[in-house]
């Protein structure tokens, strides 16, 4: 079994061993939470949909007027040498994340403690993909269970979600009221209004009669995996709406579903403690996992059992 404390993290422009990657104290990203990130995961060891990831990345770093010092395509060298440089320690079967990690650097407040001159930090990771995978083995085949807690989700003319940041108590805020509400569930936040917006990292999909449903992308981060989900079911014949929708919808809905960028897609089969649908894993969600499967040409609920079994819970 590989040894992963010989990982290689690339930071601000160095590859260094992973027990020497360091973030200054005074970083913004630690002050004031001023980070923009980003996870993408590989599938047979290619990572999937990198561009699109890193489109993203760049998008959120306009949006908080940051300079990260590297360009797009500096950005995604930097991301292919510090794979390349990782690769090694990944044996067949085991995928990695790829987690870029960009503040402004330290706050200048204290720019007197600190070494000139004053710079962005940038940290690229590649990661095993063991915890995200090994959590939840079994929720392929057997469905996780959403609630909807007290926090809503902060509206975009306060802070827009369409930057991916660390700025996230919310979320936090959402899975600690979730746990008290029933252990291991789901939250899905509301927007303002009382409509569905997202999870705590994750988008949500509704079926309806053979039609998908997603919220409106106003008030959430818009998913790598939800456009790809919505581009999947293009193929597959079925209709998508993003529209407005109501806790009530997600109780009245046939199937439903979460997407994100670590597990692609996992059924909803309880909300709110009753039943989503019969209460059992839909066909419409079976038909996207399948093709999703396909066009990675990786079993995707097998991976993550085997992983599992290999590298325990």
């Amino acid at each position: 079994m590989s040894d992963f404390s010989q990982l290689r993290i690339y930071c601000n422009g160095e590859l260094v061993p992973l027990s020497e990657a360091r973030v200054s104290i005074f970083d913004h990203a630690l002050l004031l939470g001023d980070m923009v990130f980003e996870m993408t995961r590989s599938y047979n060891h290619q990572p999937f949909m990198l561009d699109n990831h890193l489109d993203r990345l760049h998008a959120s770093l306009k949006l908080l007027e940051i300079d990260c010092g590297l360009t797009p395509s500096q950005m995604k060298q930097a991301t292919l040498d510090t794979i390349e440089a990782n690769l090694p320690l990944f044996e067949e079967g085991l995928d990695y994340w790829i987690r870029h990690d960009v503040s402004r650097g330290p706050v200048g407040l204290w720019h007197h403690l600190l070494p000139k001159p004053l710079r962005p930090t940038v940290i690229i990771s590649v990661l095993p993909a063991i915890g995200h995978l090994t959590s939840i083995a079994d929720d392929y085949e057997n469905g996780v269970h959403v609630v909807i807690p007290s926090q809503r989700a902060i509206p975009s003319r306060y802070l827009d979600p369409k930057a991916k940041t660390r700025s996230r108590q919310h979320y936090e805020m959402a899975n600690l009221q979730a746990a008290r509400i029933e252990k291991g569930s789901w939250p899905v936040l509301l927007d303002e209004h009382g409509y569905l917006a997202e999870g705590t990292s994750y988008n949500v999909f509704l079926v309806k009669d053979g039609t998908l449903y997603t919220p409106e992308e106003h008030n959430i981060l818009r998913g790598i995996s939800r456009a790809y989900v919505i581009e999947m079911a293009a193929k597959l014949g079925l209709p998508v709406h993003e529209t407005n929708l109501e806790p009530y919808d997600f109780l009245m809905a046939d199937e439903a579903f979460l997407t994100a960028s670590s597990y692609g897609v996992l059924p909803v089969v309880q909300f709110e403690g009753r039943p989503v649908g019969d209460g059992k894993v839909g066909p419409v969600y079976q038909r996207l996992l399948r093709k999703w499967s396909e066009q990675v040409g990786v079993d995707i609920v097998d991976q993550a059992k085997q992983i599992r079994t290999k590298y325990g819970e």
